[in-house]
């Protein structure tokens, strides 16, 4: 998975956390209200860590008190007097189910009307009757990957967001307009992966990749690929066929419930 963030270790993450003033800069998602020992718990929070913007707290109802505090894109937590602070991964023993990672994905899930998908290379396989959305960066080699497993990924409709990470491939920007501008966007990206080959004086155009670039800060994609299905989960990282197929079945099932 290719990161313009790279992955903080446990003690350096909660190092940044404790020292950095632009932890607190993100636009906060609006808190419910807190009541009783969970609005005294937020009060402390805020006390300890001043300008710190809190998206979500809540009593984890299988960790005996424990509160989930959510700062920006990282899960901690915290005893209700805070005194402690834990950062990683919880899982439940008996099914081996990550819980961060699906709170996380309950928490960060997109609104698929919001999406702009006329930014996007629409490629459709089969029927077409499912849908998924992928931030990819030309020149990220997870990206190749996660295209060659959508070879065996059929009846979808994919719309991939161009998406160049600059500091990690300041050519890709470049081949993202290029593709864009050929007659056939979804041939060019195609033919891309498969050889490395790109349009022929395709000429100029209008392109989508700095609106693309907004967007993709503003759903917080900080790597390539990302993926968005139908329920709007989002998952980073370049999933095998199988999974992928797994996902998009979970998605649309949770997606016509939600409907």
């Amino acid at each position: 998975m290719n990161r313009s963030i790279p992955r903080l270790a446990a003690s350096a993450l909660l190092a940044l956390f404790l020292a950095s003033p632009a932890f607190a800069q993100s636009v906060p998602a609006k808190p419910a209200a807190a009541t009783g020992e969970t609005a005294a718990v937020r009060k402390i929070l805020e006390e300890r860590f001043p300008g710190a913007q809190i998206k979500h707290m809540a009593k984890v109802p299988y960790m005996g008190g424990v509160y989930e505090v959510m700062f920006d894109d990282q899960m901690l937590y915290v005893d209700p007097k805070v005194n402690y602070i834990f950062v990683g991964q919880v899982y439940d023993a008996k099914s081996k189910t990550n819980l961060t990672e699906r709170k996380m994905r309950e928490l960060n899930r997109v609104a698929w009307s919001d999406l702009p998908l006329n930014l996007a290379i629409k490629k459709v396989k089969g029927d077409g009757a499912r849908k998924l959305v992928v931030f990819s960066d030309a020149d990220c080699p997870f990206c190749a990957r996660l295209e060659e497993a959508l070879k065996d990924v059929n009846n979808v409709t994919i719309y991939t967001f161009l998406y160049p990470i600059d500091q990690l491939h300041p050519d890709a920007a470049r081949k993202s307009k290029l593709i864009w501008c050929a007659p056939d966007k979804v041939r060019a990206w195609d033919d891309f992966f498969a050889s490395g080959s790109l349009p022929d004086n395709p000429g100029t155009c209008e392109n989508p990749v700095a609106a693309t670039a907004v967007l993709g800060q503003k759903l917080r994609v900080t790597a390539t690929p990302t993926l968005v299905f139908a329920d709007g989960s989002v998952i980073p990282g370049a999933l095998p066929a199988a999974s992928l197929e797994a996902e998009l079945q979970r998605a649309e099932a949770d997606a016509k419930k939600g409907g």
